[in-house]
């Protein structure tokens, strides 16, 4: 499976009695199809999975796939806490069609959860799933990192075909990429780093603020393969301003009121996750303007 490009990590929208909005996230994809991205992630971290039901789960998994163009590669987020429930929600998204699964690491045991855990949790994932694997460090929400080698050793199995690493430690995919075959593939999740990443060996990202900005962060990476390097450095100055106030200092309220401002169904997140302030949004608003005039329209 070829991962190259950018992938949006879709929010989930919810109505305003704090439902999933099917119609929401139907209206979001039909937009991002008329986009060259090249896929999208269901249910990772931007899609709040850590704070939905098992029925809400499904349901969106199922709304997505109707809805994705056909030409758009889906991935599923698919990480539990346990091994078991790991499998069976791999399982489940191979069954509606779902192309590869994005496992991210478990977390809460971090005391006793030394490198041979996470070899051993992923390659039973990787053993019972019928699609391709990809890890997932995510550091920054679970304080667990995927270190070199044990990605090294991990992507000798062969349905594990590639990784996408959050923590925008460009040295990391230096030596990932050095030490792997090429038909494992990184990506970054941290729309900061993009061009540094793309420098460094990955084939493209996974990415939050993708779901905001969908051709800005599509336009990066098309200007990297093209050589165009002087472009490419101007625009990721804007995608690093705007990836650290919206995506790193916000979070998904800060992502889902840009996409608001950018005609998309964004809304609040979640409880516990709080809305955005005023003077956020205004802060917000600005740089918003700056990577995207129209957004200040809205």
């Amino acid at each position: 499976m070829d991962l190259s490009g950018i992938f949006a990590a879709l929010t989930t929208p919810f109505d305003f009695a704090g439902s999933f909005s099917s119609a929401d996230l139907k209206h979001n994809l039909h937009r991002y199809n008329q986009t060259d991205l090249a896929g999208y992630v269901v249910l990772g971290s931007t899609g709040e999975s850590v704070l939905l039901s098992a029925k809400e789960m499904d349901a969106i998994f199922s709304t997505a796939i109707e809805s994705a163009a056909p030409d758009k590669r889906l991935l599923a987020g698919t990480g539990a806490e346990s091994t078991a429930e790991t499998i069976s929600r791999t399982k489940r998204a191979a069954e509606l069609g779902y192309r590869a699964a994005l496992v991210k690491t478990p977390y809460y045991y971090k005391p006793v959860y030394k490198p041979e855990v996470y070899l051993t949790h992923y390659r039973a994932v990787a053993d019972a799933s019928p699609i391709p694997i990809l890890l997932y460090s995510v550091p920054q929400f679970t304080g667990v990192t995927l270190e070199t080698p044990e990605i090294l050793a991990l992507a000798e199995h062969p349905n594990i075909i590639g990784m996408k690493d959050s923590s925008g430690v460009i040295q990391r995919i230096v030596e990932v990429v050095a030490g792997t075959p090429p038909t494992f593939q990184m990506l970054t999740g941290a729309a900061s780093v993009i061009m540094p990443a793309l420098s460094a060996g990955a084939v493209g990202g996974i990415l939050a603020l993708a779901s905001a900005f969908p051709e800005k962060c599509v336009a990066i990476h098309q200007l990297y393969r093209q050589k165009m390097y002087d472009q490419a450095r101007e625009l990721q100055g804007k995608l690093s301003l705007a990836s650290k106030k919206v995506v790193s200092e916000c979070g998904i309220a800060g992502v889902k009121f840009v996409m608001d401002l950018r005609g998309y169904k964004g809304g609040v997140p979640r409880l516990p996750i709080l809305p955005l302030s005023d003077s956020t949004k205004a802060a917000i608003t600005k740089i918003a303007a700056n990577l995207e005039p129209s957004a200040a329209r809205a």
